[in-house]
């Protein structure tokens, strides 16, 4: 699969869990994609690694300065921390409708699902999520599915890290269908 064409934005902030960015990245990485990591923070962020504090990763794009409508997927890893700093950032809210609004792609795993919810973008559709937070996204107006990945529409959303593979083929695959 060659997305050598596509330009996706990694949305997350200090406290992402690390393997839902790190391995979705390289999967898309891999398949030629570019990947920025796009942050309300700048220089590095640290990731959350399963039970403690995890790496530090380079910022490639303040989320003041980016530009929405200059990417074609969006990515929102999961982890209990920066999605719920990210649901309370009225600028982050907004890149996340950039992308539903364009009718682009978004891929979502574990509780990267928060911010959607904040963002009133989970109503009438149908996904998956982490455990804790299947009932907020239920309330949020959305059919959950316990599945470990759920494609509806251009969204693709996940459980949690387990899911990570299947959650990668499918994300490949749907955001293969973005125009080259």
């Amino acid at each position: 699969m060659d997305l050598s064409y596509l330009k996706v934005a990694a949305l997350a902030t200090n406290g992402f869990e690390e393997v839902e960015f790190t391995q979705p990245r390289q999967a898309l990485i891999d398949a030629g994609a570019t990947v920025d990591l796009v942050s309300p923070e700048s220089g590095k962020i640290r990731s959350w690694d399963t039970d403690d504090w995890g790496e530090l990763f380079h910022v490639d794009v303040p989320l003041e300065e980016a530009e929405a409508a200059s990417y074609h997927a969006l990515l929102l890893p999961g982890g209990v921390i920066s999605p719920d700093s990210l649901r309370t950032n009225d600028t982050a809210l907004h890149f996340i409708r950039h992308f539903f609004s364009a009718e682009k792609p978004v891929a979502v795993i574990c509780h990267g699902s928060q911010t959607m919810i904040s963002a009133d973008l989970v109503k009438d559709r149908t996904m998956t999520c982490y455990k804790s937070i299947v009932e907020d996204v239920k309330n949020a107006g959305a059919k959950y599915v316990d599945q470990e990945v759920v494609v509806d529409g251009q969204l693709v959303s996940s459980r949690n890290p387990d899911d990570i593979p299947a959650f990668n083929e499918a994300m490949l695959t749907t955001f293969a269908k973005v125009p080259g």
